[in-house]
């Protein structure tokens, strides 16, 4: 138990369970400016993650301004026309074939977000315009691209995804929010060319990061998590 800690760790496990707790993804943000220096101390925390054999596959591009509308406008260019680069090969984020109960939790999550836009099933040309928004960053002043060395192993997501997750923690605990966004990785030649990114790098994600706008519809989607119970198999306790 926390019962018998000094208050002080009390208290930071406190904001730690907080930050984790609140995070969730938001769609829509304000333009009020993230400060580079901001920026910068989030990716040094995000940093403090654990990888095999302290390898540190991670790499970000960071974007902002002219830089982050260049390669929205890059994308939306090919997104409009129903276009995209394809899959990267060995980075087949979702199945081919859904089962459940993943099925499930998808279709509830996308409903979810239609129902608050006022999106009705079947159209289409609302639903691409949302889909679209992914590559504005949601109007975040920061767009966030990760890649890795494709001479390293898909292992590495694992490493990857723990260092996003603690990028995300750090900036919910200073009132920032974020949307990682894996759609993205449709757009990796794109993205490759808008930016100077070498081939060898695998584009695997995403992420817008600003201050939630408290207004906005979407930004009230909180999904379900499964309980413990239901993906733990206790043994031995």
């Amino acid at each position: 138990t926390t019962r018998s800690l000094p208050k002080i760790m009390n208290e930071a496990i406190h904001y730690v369970d907080e930050a984790l707790r609140s995070r969730h993804s938001i769609r829509r943000f304000l333009p009020t400016p993230v400060p580079k220096a901001m920026v910068r101390e989030l990716l040094e925390l995000a940093a403090c993650a654990p990888s095999g054999t302290n390898i540190q596959p991670w790499r970000v591009y960071a974007l902002s301004g002219k830089d982050k509308e260049a390669l929205s406008q890059a994308i939306l260019a090919k997104h409009e026309k129903g276009e995209s680069d394809g899959e990267q090969a060995g980075l087949e984020y979702y199945p081919k074939e859904w089962a459940e109960p993943w099925l499930s939790r998808r279709r509830k999550c996308g409903l979810g977000l239609y129902s608050l836009l006022g999106i009705e099933k079947g159209d289409a040309a609302r639903m691409k315009a949302q889909g679209g928004r992914n590559f504005i960053f949601f109007d975040a002043p920061v767009g966030l691209i990760f890649t890795f060395d494709n001479r390293l192993g898909k292992g590495m997501l694992v490493d990857c995804g723990m260092f996003l997750g603690n990028l995300m923690t750090a900036a919910r605990a200073r009132g920032l929010d974020t949307c990682a966004q894996a759609y993205f990785a449709d757009y990796h030649r794109t993205i490759r060319a808008a930016l100077g990114i070498p081939d060898n790098e695998i584009v695997y994600c995403g992420m817008a990061l600003g201050y939630a706008d408290p207004d906005a519809p979407e930004n009230k989607l909180i999904t379900e998590r499964e309980p413990v119970g239901g993906f733990t198999d206790f043994r031995g306790f």
